[in-house]
């Protein structure tokens, strides 16, 4: 015992201490390719929302360039662009044409609004305040959008020159001469979604200055910000207005400003991206800490070699204890094959007699010249009584069955009948088979005819016990009452050999019959330990009785 201990012990250690070296190696691991995983993650992201941008950006390069600057004013020069705007991305939330205008060329401007039956075609600020007399410069006016709505329907007309993102942005692309994005800002309205609007100016062949712009925007949402519920990132973009905010998107697409502070977690990582002549940062958040769950799983590495440990120490004692085992129940397997030969044997008699039983009855109810309907249903009762009390006795461990549940009603014709009194009694499994078929005969010939009163028999079934053990004497008395030798029928052949025969010699006892004046009688007398059988019930709990090994 104490070299196994000491065995024990050396392999307690060792397994403590490989299993700390796995969990720490674990740790590292997962540190390394959650980190992979991560940043392969980032840069997926940021390369699928620059393609984004660039198509959008080239939808407005081509817009631009099928553009041709109108040689009057006009409200709908977007007409020839709608199938060509389609055709490219419809996700903006506008498109428009904004003209630049002298002061000279309002006058019509306004007509060729009233004419395109905009409700308000006045031109005018982009606060809705009137534009003044005193204009002397050109102006940036939108003069038609797409799509045409009640919403917005209500903006051509408004100047954008002085509108705070808007007119920067246009000031900005007409320098430049390409395309220009603005900073985020609300579209539509004051209170709409937060969005970008992307301007590309429209030079006429041979000019040097653009004629007007045609700008499309999009909310920051969808355009910058969409990312997968199961990604392990979320993002935001900063505000390129203040350095210290961020514009993020909840579940249902809307946009917020929020303000990072000095316990806010740390980016995971930063990319920026280009749309519009702009530079745009994409901040990354990682959803999980990367470092808790390596700390998890190392965690659960270390448990488990700690159990293995314990395990394999654990069979060293185990193996000990299990040699003295196996040789108890080897003894134990012994006794028992040969108990399980026993009961083979006795089952083997049980069904040879039950099988003698059946064959009987079958030879005696089908003899040569008999009614095939009435020998059919005769020997169907019988095989069902044969059936019932096996099942009985099965119930019971083949230990005996109750007397009284031999006149079940699955079991015995007309058990409704019956009037069934006596001491409650087990008899044997011998016993039981030949008492069967005996009330299922009786039973059977109890109700061919009808009494001379007019009524089925009634029919009474009694027994008692006499005298005192060992010489205690069974008595059985059967009579049906309102019958006489007229009325019922002849008992059968099989009938009578089990009535007058095989029923006394199998209980050691003898029977006798008779007619009264108003009744038939059968009566059985046999004695009592042939009727119990404890020798058989003794046995029989010796074969079902449990294994046990020894002490």
């Amino acid at each position: 015992m104490l070299r196994l201990g000491v065995i024990i012990g050396v392999i307690a250690l060792l397994g403590s201490a490989l299993s700390g070296l796995a969990a720490y190696r674990v740790h590292d691991q997962e540190l390394a390719l959650d980190r992979i995983a991560l940043a392969r993650a980032i840069d997926v992201h940021a390369s699928l929302v620059q393609d984004r941008l660039t198509e959008r950006e080239l939808l407005a390069r081509v817009a631009s360039g099928l553009f041709r600057a109108p040689s009057v004013i006009k409200a709908n020069m977007l007409e020839p662009l709608r199938s060509s705007i389609y055709a490219f991305k419809t996700d903006f939330v506008v498109a428009s044409w904004i003209a630049r205008l002298r002061p000279d060329e309002l006058t019509v401007a306004e007509a060729e609004l009233r004419q395109a039956g905009f409700p308000n075609p006045t031109i005018r600020n982009f606060d809705d305040t009137p534009l003044g007399p005193n204009v002397d410069r050109p102006i940036d006016v939108l003069m038609d959008l797409e799509p045409r709505n009640s919403e917005t329907s209500k903006l051509p007309g408004m100047a954008l020159d002085r509108q705070p993102i808007v007119g920067p942005m246009l000031a900005r692309a007409m320098a430049e001469g390409k395309p220009v994005a603005s900073d985020p800002t609300p579209l539509l309205r004051p209170d709409g979604p937060v969005g970008i609007v992307l301007a590309a100016p429209v030079v006429p062949q041979g000019a040097t200055a653009p004629a007007g712009f045609v700008t499309f925007s999009y909310e920051i949402g969808p355009l910058l910000l969409t990312n997968d519920d199961l990604s392990l990132f979320s993002v935001a973009l900063k505000d390129p207005r203040n350095a210290s905010d961020e514009l993020v998107a909840n579940d249902q697409g809307a946009v917020s400003s929020r303000t990072r502070g000095p316990d806010d977690p740390v980016p995971s990582s930063t990319r920026t991206v280009t749309f519009g002549n702009h530079d745009w940062s994409l901040v990354y958040y990682a959803k999980s800490n990367s470092v808790r769950r390596a700390q998890q799983t190392a965690a659960i590495v270390g448990v488990i070699g700690l159990a293995l440990t314990g395990i394999i120490c654990g069979l060293f004692g185990y193996v000990a204890y299990n040699n003295l085992r196996l040789s108890r129940e080897i003894q134990v397997r012994i006794g028992f094959e040969r108990r399980l030969t026993a009961v083979i044997d006795e089952l083997n008699h049980r069904v040879k007699n039950i099988l003698a039983v059946i064959q009987s009855i079958v030879t005696r109810t089908l003899r040569h010249g008999s009614d095939i309907d009435v020998a059919r249903e005769l020997l169907i009762g019988r095989i069902h009584a044969m059936s019932n009390v096996v099942t009985l006795l099965s119930e019971s461990q083949w230990q005996g069955v109750q007397l009284r549940g031999l006149f079940e009603a699955r079991a015995i014709p007309h058990a409704e009948r019956i009037a069934v009194t006596g001491p409650d009694i087990t008899v044997s499994a011998r016993a039981a088979q030949s008492l069967s078929l005996l009330f299922f005969e009786l039973a059977s010939h109890s109700d061919e005819g009808l009494s001379l009163v007019g009524k089925h028999p009634h029919i009474t079934a009694k027994w008692e016990v006499t005298g005192e053990e060992p010489n205690a004497v069974f008595h059985f008395r059967w009579e049906e009452c309102n019958t006489s030798e007229a009325t019922r029928r002849p008992d059968s052949d099989f009938g009578l050999i089990l009535l007058d025969r095989v029923a006394p010699e199998a209980l050691g006892g003898t029977s006798k019959r008779f007619f009264t004046e108003a009744s038939y009688v059968y009566e059985l007398t046999a004695p009592m330990h042939t009727v119990i059988d404890m020798t058989e019930r003794d046995r029989t709990e010796q074969f079902s009785a449990p294994v046990h090994p020894p002490r």
